[in-house]
């Protein structure tokens, strides 16, 4: 053997490669048998690898045009990007007009516009450079968006432009609109999953005719009244620039904001000159209080086979706004709770450990779900529990007992790695770059939500836990509500110190 050679055979121990690699090396220095593959070879310079400690700091970067647009952006490298306007707008904005605009808005977004003739001008447009577009509205935020190749930017941007600031929205538009619309709103009541109606209703109960509470479908009666003179009305307060950001992933900085120069920054809106002064700087004012509807949910079923009649209730507290700092400590009490489908599969990464799943889908068979879900706006927050179950057995649960230390660190791995796992998604990158600029001005960086996490102790989880049982409680029932338990009662229970219900109702039996 040559000074200097390798020679490689397996050692027979087994490994995940079958057997396990060794080597043999002679140097001047001696023979060194079977020398396993992790140690370094005598005499090599140790490796340097690369680092992104330094660059990560400043992967999203911001500028502010001088109408006051924002663009943010952050470079995922690859052939395609994800580029959007989002608009501080939705249902919370509605309380001067009939609710249901931020609706129609939706409907109407990507139809004809100053530069293309029909929806169908700029699917084709969008087609050649592999595009898809899509808008959605929430109750704070409206989302134009565009996937496409990076290539396309110029046209991606332009195309978004006129989407957002020189919609027709003519009459036949409007009329096909009000038709959607209606479609919408009847397939929302037949279908089998109730989780959008009850979110509605949760709203209403806690935000009792104000901000976030305000309808995000447009109620059935307002489906007439809204025409273009009042959509260009509201868009004239709510379309600033002052109140948008064009964010991008996937694409360079300085590209971006070359566009944005170029299409948004001297650009006329069709409804004419932003008046930010008719802007509602209502504050959310949590009520709570109860929402019933009486429902038949026994033919909901979608085929042959009959879907169990079930009794849906979601019980909400007042959490937190996402601007303060019990946000972290509140999601990872949401992560605790978890929850789901009695029907569910899986290990811990399915939440088979969490609080609802260990104490009500585990010991009561009659529970169908068991699900908590946290809806957080920018100046308050809800914590909700969704429960379904036969009529016959409508209770609830709440957790307020000892939390262990392994629970605890479980759901903040769990919170972590959902976090991480769901911006490996150029999509999910691109809204939270956006909504975070929009809200903040700023983007806390996912390590930076991480450490956060990791800081999370049970004392805080106590602490916020607490201070939400103070609140009034907000609930909302749907289907047969012959054994619901009274707004009071129910009210009492959670400020016991067992959340127990009076006797007279059927309690886990």
């Amino acid at each position: 053997m040559t000074s200097g050679a390798v020679t490689w055979w397996p050692t027979g121990r087994p490994s995940r490669f079958g057997f396990a690699a060794c080597r043999q090396y002679s140097g001047g220095g001696g023979v060194y048998p079977n020398v396993p593959l992790s140690s370094p070879l005598p005499g090599i310079p140790k490796a340097v690898f690369a680092s992104a400690d330094g660059q990560e700091k400043c992967e999203t970067k911001i500028t502010t045009l001088e109408n006051g647009f924002k663009v943010a952006s952050q470079n995922k490298f690859g052939q395609f990007c994800t580029v959007g306007i989002l608009v501080n707008s939705g249902s919370r904005h509605e309380v001067k007009y009939p609710s249901g605009i931020s609706h129609f808005l939706e409907k109407l977004a990507f139809s004809s516009t100053a530069q293309f003739g029909s929806k169908d001008e700029i699917l084709l447009t969008l087609e050649k450079h592999g595009g898809i577009c899509d808008c959605q509205t929430s109750r704070d935020t409206t989302m134009y968006a565009v996937s496409a190749e990076v290539k396309g930017l110029n046209t991606v941007v332009s195309l978004l432009a006129d989407a957002v600031l020189q919609p027709r929205l003519l009459d036949e538009e409007i009329e096909m609109t009000r038709m959607a619309v209606r479609f919408e709103l009847e397939d929302l009541n037949m279908r089998p999953d109730p989780e959008p109606l009850l979110t509605e209703m949760i709203h209403a109960a806690a935000y009792r005719g104000n901000t976030v509470g305000l309808p995000r479908f447009c109620p059935v009666e307002n489906v007439e009244k809204i025409d273009r003179a009042l959509l260009h009305s509201y868009l004239r307060s709510y379309y600033g620039p002052e109140r948008m950001v064009l964010a991008g992933v996937g694409v360079e900085h300085e590209q971006l904001v070359a566009c944005a120069r170029k299409y948004l920054l001297d650009v006329k809106p069709v409804w004419g000159a932003s008046t930010p002064g008719n802007v509602d700087q209502s504050v959310a004012q949590y009520t709570g209080g109860i929402v019933k509807v009486e429902k038949d949910m026994s033919d909901v079923s979608l085929g042959p086979t009959p879907i169990p009649e079930l009794t849906h209730i979601m019980i909400g507290l007042e959490s937190c706004s996402f601007l303060e700092d019990d946000f972290i400590p509140f999601a990872v009490l949401n992560m605790m709770m978890g929850g789901g489908g009695s029907f569910s599969a899986g290990g811990p990464g399915k939440g088979m450990f969490t609080r609802l799943y260990l104490n009500v889908l585990n010991r009561h068979h009659w529970m169908y779900n068991a699900t908590s879900y946290h809806h957080s706006y920018e100046d308050s927050g809800l914590l909700c529990i969704h429960a379904s179950a036969d009529p016959r057995q409508v209770s609830f649960v709440l957790m307020t007992n000892v939390i262990l230390f392994m629970e605890l660190e479980r759901a903040k791995t769990q919170l972590k790695s959902m976090l991480m796992m769901n911006l490996e998604s150029r999509p999910v990158v691109f809204e939270d770059v956006g909504r975070q600029v929009l809200a903040t001005d700023k983007r806390k960086l996912p390590h930076e939500l991480c450490q956060l996490i990791s800081n999370v102790t049970a004392d805080d989880i106590k602490r916020v836990a607490t201070k939400m049982l103070r609140s009034k409680p907000a609930v909302a029932a749907l289907g047969d509500l012959t054994e619901l338990p009274s707004y009071e009662h129910i009210q009492a229970a959670l400020s016991s110190k067992d959340g127990r219900l009076p006797r007279m109702y059927r309690l886990f039996r």
